[in-house]
């Protein structure tokens, strides 16, 4: 990558991810409501058909009741195949993770049944909605759009929970009956007191990308979950999206360094110094991931190079950041060396991806422990934690 381009890269990222540049666009919004009179509107886009639109649909009277907003709802047909590449996977995922959120964290009771039968919707209705959606930037439905942010199903409807009580919206309750909690507070990892695997060790599978900014997110946390609990971390890696084909629109790309960014200000890591490495530094990144798997330094250089491209503007395409990356993860001038120009790294990947997909899951980070199913997204590292507890108590 040319020192220009870099030079671009990291300053559109950090304008795109700023905290500054996101207080303004919040003030004009509240300003021009107020200049204008205007009733603060939260629009919600349900897709009658996804798990994740009908167990957010519940929360919305609770919602109503805590906040001085008007929440206006909008039917929207599916992502279309750019967004959503592999959408019969999608959906049988959804409905199995939806189902198995909704259980465990007690928020409403199951879907079961009543996911697979889903109020029927105009035509013309949803394709207003979906033109409303597309124009406001969004794909996805499950979705809550206020004054120019968007925030995904349960998983985010705490970050407007937040956003919505600094704004002063949050309703007056009477003396000793306030609310503190959120409609869906966000889970972390519990590190609990627990015996630790013994010989032979649990495995934990991580598939992971050098270009998923999710997969930056999660691998740390990964890491801390299989040291604590002795258990064995196996990486698969895969070829990024773009770069098997799938193609990641703009809107998406977007949403998800936006997303990323509050995910990571939460998490306390450095995230928005990007030099975006697809293409040839992928894949030098991956020869040298391969090569220090097997030197056991596996889990370093996944973490440095994501870090490096992610929070520290790195450029891995260069001769000196991929250096950086990769001796600071342990390995040596000779090792970078012979790394780079082996190319058995390929069909561990293929095998990886063809692995993951046989699975259920298409896209990264996805993890399992053992041969238990396989979870897909950095919201499910608690799940992660409870299938791997769950193994150390058989």
């Amino acid at each position: 990558m040319s020192k220009i381009k870099a030079f671009i890269g990291r300053g559109v990222s950090r304008l795109i991810t700023s905290a500054s540049a996101q207080n303004l666009r919040r003030s004009i919004h509240t300003w021009q409501r107020r200049t204008l009179g205007r009733t603060p509107t939260v629009h919600y886009f349900h897709q009658p058909d996804d798990p994740y639109s009908q167990l957010l649909e519940r929360c919305l009277p609770i919602l109503q009741s805590r906040y001085a907003v008007s929440i206006v709802s909008h039917v929207v047909p599916p992502p279309d195949v750019a967004a959503a590449p592999d959408l019969e996977r999608l959906r049988a995922w959804s409905l199995r993770d939806a189902d198995r959120l909704a259980a465990a964290l007690s928020v409403l009771p199951p879907l079961g049944a009543t996911a697979a039968a889903p109020q029927a919707a105009s035509s013309t209705a949803l394709a207003q909605g979906a033109a409303l959606r597309k124009r406001l930037g969004h794909y996805l439905g499950a979705t809550l759009y206020f004054e120019g942010e968007w925030y995904w199903g349960l998983d985010r409807l705490h970050y407007l929970e937040t956003r919505l009580a600094e704004a002063g919206l949050k309703v007056a309750t009477p003396a000793g009956d306030e609310i503190s909690t959120y409609i869906f507070t966000p889970r972390f990892l519990q590190f609990q007191t627990i015996s630790k695997s013994k010989t032979p060790a649990h495995v934990i599978h991580f598939y992971c990308s050098l270009r998923s900014p999710y997969t930056y997110l999660a691998a740390r946390q990964i890491r801390q979950l299989a040291n604590h609990y002795g258990a064995e971390l196996r990486l698969r890696f895969v070829l990024p999206m773009v770069m098997r084909g799938l193609p990641v629109p703009l809107p998406k790309r977007l949403y998800i360094l936006r997303d990323t960014k509050r995910e990571a200000d939460r998490l306390g890591q450095s995230f928005g110094t990007i030099v975006d490495p697809v293409g040839r530094p992928v894949e030098n990144g991956l020869a040298l991931l391969h090569a220090a798997v097997q030197k056991g330094r596996g889990a370093a250089l996944l973490e440095s190079f994501l870090e490096g491209v992610f929070a520290q503007g790195i450029d891995a395409g260069s001769v000196r950041g991929l250096n950086t990356i990769a001796t600071r993860a342990g390995l040596s001038a000779s090792d970078i060396e012979s790394a780079l120009q082996d190319e058995t790294w390929r069909p561990v990947a293929e095998a990886n991806r063809a692995d993951m997909l046989a699975r259920g899951i298409w896209g990264v980070p996805s993890f399992r422990v053992n041969d238990m199913p396989l979870l897909w997204g950095q919201d499910r590292l608690w799940m992660l934690e409870e299938d791997l507890i769950s193994a150390l108590q058989e």
